[in-house]
């Protein structure tokens, strides 16, 4: 008889519909030793958690997070509130002895960030980051290909995370205050393209130079009863009378860097990059070779062999689709696409997997490796701000 679980989630939306479907199409594809129980999910009233529940199998509701957290049934808490929110559920079942996720950012706030880290270890508790393109088979595969050496030593990579929804007809929401977000594009886009470079190339930046952030819509309207008057700095439009809120966080961020060995980097992200919807790309070039990848496509991973014969060389793009490759025989046969949500499906299973003390599929990120992510963002900001090179060293 399998051994089980029970997950509480703390939070709903669109991540907590993502997790919801991970947690419940784990079993039915990876048959894990170790069963998610999708036990309580944590809402606001308003936000209706019973009715949630009851599209998501859920077994109960809850509007008290700090109880749910508290409950003794619940074994992993799985959190995926706006950025501001999560270090209070996180430190609560880490002071619990609970196993916990969140989704990245970790935390608003670098010194949040450290401290989720720094309670982790010290309570010797499982903690995992959604950093959940790790388990694209194109990446998980890149990962593998590097560590086997496929493209020698890394001189260079170019990572950039492009989309095109905030335009200025977009309300203003919690994502556009820097004391619920942290920063835009930056903390929401850029975390995930330096988690997935660090990842497949296992170098770690050292320095950090020529960043620069830009917030083209200054202010956006906002939605009835979306804040407080006490939470938002007014103004009013003058044509429309309608009451906007200024908009605190990056539009855009880009900055340059150098690896520990030797190597240099690019990183750009953009919420305002017209015709792009979710483009999460890297290129990482070696002395043997160079890989490619772009989400939007995002069964392919291109692959440079220069170790073959010069008039044969060039770019091949390999239809990650196999059983050969991570995680995709567990799911639809050779040549069958798969989409965005696997990876979080995926991604429950190797949680399952390190829970039971069993070996991930690739490794998974911990507080101390989001917040090793957060550091560089850090960098990057304050290197805009300050408009100088920025050593990693120097920033705890």
């Amino acid at each position: 008889m399998s051994k089980t679980i029970n997950v509480a989630m703390i939070g709903q939306g669109f991540m907590g519909r993502s997790h919801s479907n991970a947690w419940g199409q784990v079993k039915r594809f990876f048959k894990p030793e170790l069963m998610p129980v999708l036990h309580t999910v944590y809402g606001m009233e308003f936000e209706n958690p019973k009715a949630f529940a009851d599209v998501w199998d859920w077994q109960n509701a809850s509007t008290n997070w700090e109880e749910t957290i508290k409950d003794p049934a619940i074994g992993l808490i799985d959190i995926v509130t706006p950025n501001f929110m999560h270090a209070p559920p996180a430190q609560a079942a880490i002071a619990a002895g609970k196993a916990v996720a969140c989704e990245k950012p970790i935390s608003a706030t670098l010194e949040e960030a450290r401290e989720m880290s720094q309670a982790a270890e010290k309570a010797g508790v499982e903690s995992f980051v959604w950093f959940c393109y790790r388990r694209t088979p194109a990446v998980a595969l890149a990962y593998k290909l590097v560590r086997d050496g496929m493209i020698g030593d890394i001189r260079h990579i170019r990572a950039t995370y492009l989309q095109e929804w905030a335009d200025d007809s977009v309300p203003f929401a919690w994502r556009f205050k820097k004391a619920y977000a942290g920063s835009g594009a930056h903390g929401d886009l850029n975390a995930h393209i330096v988690d997935m470079t660090r990842f497949i190339s296992g170098l770690e930046v050292t320095e950090i130079c020529g960043a620069i952030t830009e917030t083209f819509v200054k202010e956006r309207v906002v939605p009835d009863g979306n804040m407080t008057d006490e939470e938002l700095r007014y103004s009013k439009d003058i044509k429309t009378g309608a009451v906007k809120a200024a908009v605190e966080v990056d539009d855009t961020t880009l900055f340059l860097c150098r690896f520990d060995n030797g190597a240099i980097g690019s990183y750009e992200a953009a919420r305002q990059a017209t015709g792009n919807y979710n483009r999460n790309a890297f290129e990482i070039n070696g002395t043997k070779g160079s890989l490619k990848f772009n989400f939007e496509d995002m069964n392919y991973l291109e692959f440079f062999d220069a170790t073959r014969p010069r008039p044969i060389q060039g770019w091949t793009k390999i239809l990650c689709t196999n059983a050969v490759h991570p995680y995709v025989g567990n799911y639809w046969p050779d040549g069958h696409l798969i989409g965005y949500e696997h990876g979080f499906t995926s991604m429950a299973y190797d949680i399952l997997l390190q829970l039971n003390g069993q070996t991930p599929t690739v490794p998974l990120a911990s507080f101390t490796d989001a917040y090793n992510t957060q550091r560089v963002l850090e960098a990057a900001l304050i290197s805009a701000n300050e408009k100088k090179w920025v050593n990693m060293s120097d920033v705890k």
